[in-house]
């Protein structure tokens, strides 16, 4: 039998994780959980993605009205992830995920039986405190509990949100399709309804099991000092063969300060200090950009579908149902099994590049008719796949491995805010847009990945397999 590895400080524990990672099945089972909590970040967002129209004339909204239903759930994850950014750094990964599904399950109740738009605006907005608060411990967690290199590597776990995200999606227009298809044709006005409460189904199911399998980050404990609970942790949950050194052999854990650093609200000035400038500059460009064309086209496609190309609603399931079940979870698999080969900046400088070009060939298309409407869906599909693969895989990687353990958090929630602060115009102006302008809100579009483009091509900064931990 193999020695133990002897532990005595918290570089120890993360040059021994950086090494090995996970090995035992409930650490996967973290990994799990983390990706289920996407799962349902996803879901909810989506959900109401095609009722928008129902309950638009259910409520009698107007295009302003209609952006702001839709952007409320945004309103709610930036406060979110700005004060659930600083929290998991603060109090820890395990306390934060244990709570944020309680939000969720309220939350898709509440919205089901919103009796007019103010009150679904409100859970709208309690729902998206829940996603923002979810992301960033999410994604510490997919982090922490992986590898450096090799198979199963950090890059990867945390590109896997991508898949999940577009599997989420997929799935609730499954729901949508079983639903249209069995509920009596006179009450169709409460489909909407219907999907989004199930969202609270999934959600307690998460809740519950999280509760049995979760453990702390074995990183994050180290920070703080607990070597020993670091160490119980890796044995229990990772799988690994360590032993904390006697008390007299430890080094003083000189990470110990660094929590208090990263953790009080200074560590949000250290995102702009010489060191990680350039990382946060670039992180959000990737996020804005390619956020604002995924809101636009992806959580959009079933607007686009019925309003701009003028389809039945059945057909708006069906190809939004394909274009993210389909293209959007193929893209996401596809940009975690290339990002060791080609690096983070690489695949997402291609992606944001072929977003520009379907987006500008859906706007020289226009109106399609005949045979148009399947090239006009064909580059819809072309930009989720790209979005899922590229830029919306790799927003995440940029974000989560640019920082070490003390300041991931708040790192992914800083980022997280921006973001969904960028989110809430675009979704609040993209149906005025796309009133007024018809297809040619395509090329105003258009504009997003092209800057995106130039900003990935100017800053040569790549997250993957970067050891940001010995950086400190």
């Amino acid at each position: 039998m193999q020695a133990p590895r002897i532990i005595s400080s918290a570089a120890d524990i993360h040059s021994v994780l950086a090494e090995f990672g996970s090995q035992g099945t409930k650490t996967t089972a973290v990994i799990i959980l983390a990706l289920g909590g996407i799962f349902m970040d996803a879901y909810d967002f989506s959900s109401l993605a095609f009722g928008i129209t129902a309950i638009q004339e259910q409520f009698g909204l107007s295009g302003f009205m209609t952006g702001l239903v839709n952007a409320s759930i945004m309103v709610g994850a930036v406060i979110g992830a700005l004060f659930g950014g600083y929290l998991v750094d603060r109090f820890g990964r395990y306390k934060l995920f244990m709570a944020d599904m309680v939000f969720f399950v309220v939350a898709a109740i509440g919205c089901a039986v919103s009796p007019n738009e103010w009150v679904l605006i409100a859970f709208r907005f309690v729902m998206g405190i829940g996603v923002g608060l979810d992301l960033p411990v999410a994604m510490a967690f997919l982090a922490e509990f992986s590898k450096l290199k090799g198979k199963g590597n950090r890059s990867q776990r945390v590109n896997a949100w991508s898949p999940a995200w577009y599997f989420a999606t997929g799935m609730g227009y499954v729901i949508v399709l079983i639903i249209f298809i069995t509920l009596p044709y006179e009450q169709h006005a409460i489909l909407w309804r219907i999907v989004v409460g199930f969202g609270a189904v999934p959600a307690l199911i998460v809740l519950l099991v999280r509760r049995r399998y979760l453990a702390e980050s074995p990183e994050w404990l180290a920070n703080q000092g607990d070597l020993r609970g670091a160490v119980e942790v890796m044995r229990s949950h990772h799988n690994l063969n360590v032993e904390l050194a006697p008390a007299e052999e430890r080094e003083t854990p000189v990470a110990s300060a660094a929590p208090e650093k990263g953790g009080r609200w200074s560590g949000f000035a250290e995102l702009f200090s010489p060191r990680y400038r350039v990382r946060t500059i670039v992180a959000l460009c990737v996020s804005v950009f390619s956020t604002f064309g995924y809101n636009a086209v992806a959580y959009g496609t079933p607007l686009i579908i019925t309003t701009l190309f003028h389809q039945t609603p059945l057909i708006t399931i069906i190809a939004s149902l394909v274009i993210n079940l389909g293209f959007g979870t193929l893209g996401g698999l596809l940009g975690m099994s290339i990002v060791n080969r080609f690096g983070t900046r690489k695949i997402t400088l291609i992606g944001f590049v072929i977003q520009a070009v379907a987006l500008g060939i859906l706007a020289l298309v226009g109106i399609p008719n005949g045979a148009l409407v399947l090239v006009a869906v064909a580059m819809l599909a072309a930009f989720v796949f790209a979005q899922a693969g590229g830029p919306g895989a790799n927003l995440m990687n940029y974000a989560t491995l640019s920082y070490p353990t003390r300041l991931r958090g708040i790192g992914i929630g800083f980022n997280q805010s921006v973001l969904r602060a960028f989110s809430i115009v675009s979704l609040i102006m993209f149906p005025i847009l796309a009133a007024s302008l018809g297809t040619g809100v395509f090329w105003i579009v258009a504009c997003a990945p092209l800057a995106g483009a130039i900003a990935v091509g100017i800053v040569a900064w790549d997250p993957t397999a970067k050891d940001v931990e010995h950086e400190d």
